[in-house]
């Protein structure tokens, strides 16, 4: 059995925001593996869909929790299923990266990810994968001189905004890439370290 975290913040008014990348590729490997709809698990605080692909059981996971508390709905159904942190794939944005692409990583520090960091504290270990899906960084006035410092936008407010139309497509042309990936982490066929365009 695999566990499949994306994370993001529940509400209808996050939905479509950055920070919720995660949610969003879950969506997009639900319907292409065609696992039964999300439903609620209010046990694991979390949105859960499970399926079969190639005779290895998957559980798709969205927690309920809020990003900062994402460790909580990950320890538990660690517990409750009797799984280790290498049955665990954590999909998630990333300022880091460029739009368009992403990276797998395993036994990698959080790099600022609130989400992530509150996984590795309640697991105690950061020996998982996770698959980082680019979101960017806001532009600062250094690196575009139209821009006055007062107006830049904040990191916090930058990941809780609604995607811009090509920036969405960018993010959803990475979706593409994840049944793949997913399978040869799942085979461990994948290096602890690779990125993906």
């Amino acid at each position: 059995m695999k566990l499949i975290i994306g994370l993001g913040n529940p509400g209808k008014q996050y939905l479509q925001t950055r920070h919720n990348a995660g949610f969003r590729a879950l969506d997009f490997l639900c319907e292409h593996f065609k696992f039964e709809n999300f439903h609620q698990e209010s046990r694991f605080h979390a949105e859960m869909s499970i399926g079969t692909v190639h005779g290895e059981k998957y559980l798709l996971i969205k927690p309920n929790t809020f990003m900062n508390q994402s460790g909580k709905t990950v320890h538990l159904l660690m517990q409750y299923y009797k799984l280790t942190p290498n049955d665990i794939i954590v999909l998630h944005d990333d300022l880091d990266i460029a739009p368009g692409l992403t990276k797998t990583t395993a036994s990698s520090r959080a790099a600022g990810h609130n989400g992530v960091q509150n996984i590795i504290d309640q697991l105690g270990t950061q020996d998982f994968f996770r698959i980082r899906l680019g979101i960017g960084r806001p532009l600062t006035s250094s690196q575009s001189p139209n821009i006055a410092p007062s107006t830049c936008q904040s990191t916090h407010d930058y990941v809780l905004e609604k995607f811009p139309a090509a920036e969405r497509i960018l993010l959803e042309s990475l979706f593409s890439s994840l049944p793949g990936l997913i399978a040869k982490i799942s085979s461990g066929q994948l290096g602890t370290s690779q990125r993906i365009s």
